[in-house]
């Protein structure tokens, strides 16, 4: 990065001042916006001291008697080795390591209880951890769907897209990661122009690829174009988002990438995958065992490269449709799964990723936002700290959809109101607006109704309140037509965020560098 581009974004971050809010279009709450959600609920913990502890005891039997195999990355093996786990030579390239009881646990106190991750706006920098809550988009799809085209491979223009939609949200707070695969753009290089998408068309933080150790190291890379190489160096700016290969796995490609995160002091997120029946146990009590082993040890790897590294204990916990075999999303067991991974997530002091609105419905309909909020709320009422998945998730992750990216968006800014709790104070258990004009009367006019009436309620953008006549009068829409609607009118009106000219250009050199040293691999 030159001289040149370094003082730019200095002086960038100098000028800013307080972030201007947009004008509130109807059904909007700019009083509720946030960089991030302070937690004024409690969370709920589902279990008590003897359950929590033999959920603990077995993963760490499962961590001592099982072990956790280790694939084609010496450098990890011989990390865990030094450490203190038990190495047994299972291949030429792969190693079964077992962890003495506590062992595992030591090495993560080391590890930060919670972080912040710098966006390149500061008033979009966010918390991960304690009483934070952050939403961010749904990630890996392969397919995209709007109810005008149906479903179809995604695009670099769809990925811009839903990068924009994020940023347009006030209800989101991050800018997610593969929002959608651009299956357009070769294999070996569509990780630049993701991470070039979020850096150009949103000024919040965001997650950099983890497909391949290169493409982890050429995510940081950008990152430190954008913020320079001692900010990088000493602040988390950028993220991965890990998962282990269940039952009991990592590659090489996995615990790489994680080094290569923890070595730049950057953040990490270690998900195992679970599908109960399937490559975790059926019943949900060793699911959460098994994740929380797994999702253990990743993040002490982290501590191995560079102890104090930023790391997410995660979940993604899933039924199975055992007549078919088939994934399920937004059912009860897993999102109870998830309240328990929240309790054990504040035991071990460490953020948590978990939830987010899932579903296996193929349209934006009743059953998406049903599913959708049976999961979403288990990561609300958990504590979760980092929510992906928040915005768009239809089909089992197998698609990203325009309308329910909207949909969802909405539900979020619920979110945001039920977050806040209740606030008890004399000015809120309103005497006065009773008192004013005594039994009998209403309170339209009251002084206590004209202070609150503005910030009292949440009010959906999508809804329709409205009675049945007026409904039918304006064409008897459903929330899916009106968010359709509502996406394309946001990405009509939407403009890019200002980005320093000369960071800019220094990333366009760096990715047409890059671009040019390979052929074009499209599997």
């Amino acid at each position: 990065m030159n001289d040149q581009a370094v003082s730019g974004l200095q002086a960038r971050k100098g000028r800013r001042g307080k972030r201007v809010k947009k004008s509130a279009e109807p059904g909007q709450n700019p009083h509720l916006e946030v960089p991030f959600i302070r937690r004024g609920i409690p969370t709920y913990d589902l279990l008590g001291e003897e359950s929590l502890c033999q959920i603990e005891a077995t993963a760490e039997r499962i961590m001592f008697e099982i072990g956790i195999e280790f694939r084609d990355d010496a450098e990890t093996m011989d990390l865990f080795r030094k450490a203190g786990g038990k190495v047994t030579e299972l291949t030429a390239n792969s190693w079964n390591i077992k962890f003495e009881p506590g062992m595992i646990r030591a090495l993560l106190k080391t590890a930060p209880a919670k972080f912040t991750q710098h966006a390149r706006n500061p008033n979009n920098t966010v918390e991960i951890g304690g009483d934070a809550m952050v939403f961010a988009p749904a990630y890996g799809s392969p397919f995209v769907m709007d109810i005008d085209k149906g479903r179809r491979y995604g695009t670099i223009e769809d990925f811009q897209n839903f990068v924009k939609l994020a940023q347009s949200s006030p209800w989101l707070h991050h800018s997610g990661g593969t929002i959608c695969e651009p299956t357009d753009v070769p294999v070996n290089k569509r990780h630049l122009d993701m991470v070039y998408a979020h850096i150009k068309y949103s000024d919040r933080g965001f997650l950099g690829s983890v497909t391949a150790p290169e493409r982890a190291e050429d995510s940081i890379e950008m990152a430190r174009i954008l913020f320079g190489d001692d900010f990088t160096d000493q602040n988390c700016v950028i993220m991965g988002n890990f998962n282990t290969t269940s039952p009991l796995t990592l590659d090489g490609v996995t615990t790489q990438g994680i080094r290569a995160y923890a070595a730049a002091n950057q953040g990490s997120i270690h998900l195992p995958f679970l599908l109960g029946g399937a490559v975790s146990p059926l019943t949900m009590a060793g699911s959460v065992a098994q994740c929380l082993a797994e999702s253990m040890v990743s993040c002490a790897l982290t501590q191995l490269v560079r102890p104090g590294s930023p790391a997410v204990l995660a979940s993604f916990l899933s039924s199975l449709a055992m007549r078919s075999g088939s994934p399920t999303f937004g059912t009860p067991e897993p999102a109870l799964g998830s309240l328990v991974m929240g309790q054990l997530a504040r035991r071990l002091q460490l953020p948590l990723r978990c939830a987010g609105n899932f579903s296996t419905s193929k349209l934006p309909d009743g059953q998406a936002m049903q599913q959708a909020m049976m999961s979403m709320m288990s990561a609300v009422q958990c504590g979760a700290n980092y929510v992906l998945h928040s915005a768009g998730f239809l089909d089992g992750l197998l698609s990203m959809s325009y309308e329910k990216f909207v949909m969802d968006t909405d539900v979020c800014g619920a979110l945001h109101a039920y977050a806040k709790g209740v606030v008890v104070n004399e000015d809120t258990l309103g005497f006065d607006s009773l008192s004013e004009g005594g039994p009998g009367a209403h309170m339209f006019g009251t002084a206590h109704t004209m202070r609150h009436y503005k910030t009292a309620y949440y009010d959906s953008a999508l809804n329709d309140d409205l009675p049945w006549e007026t409904w039918d009068e304006r064409g008897e829409t459903d929330m899916a037509t009106r968010a359709n609607t509502r996406w394309k009118k946001t990405l009509k009106e939407y403009k890019a965020p200002d980005l320093d000219p000369g960071i800019d250009e220094a990333l366009n050199e760096f990715m047409t560098k890059k671009k040019a040293s390979m052929a074009d691999a499209w599997y």
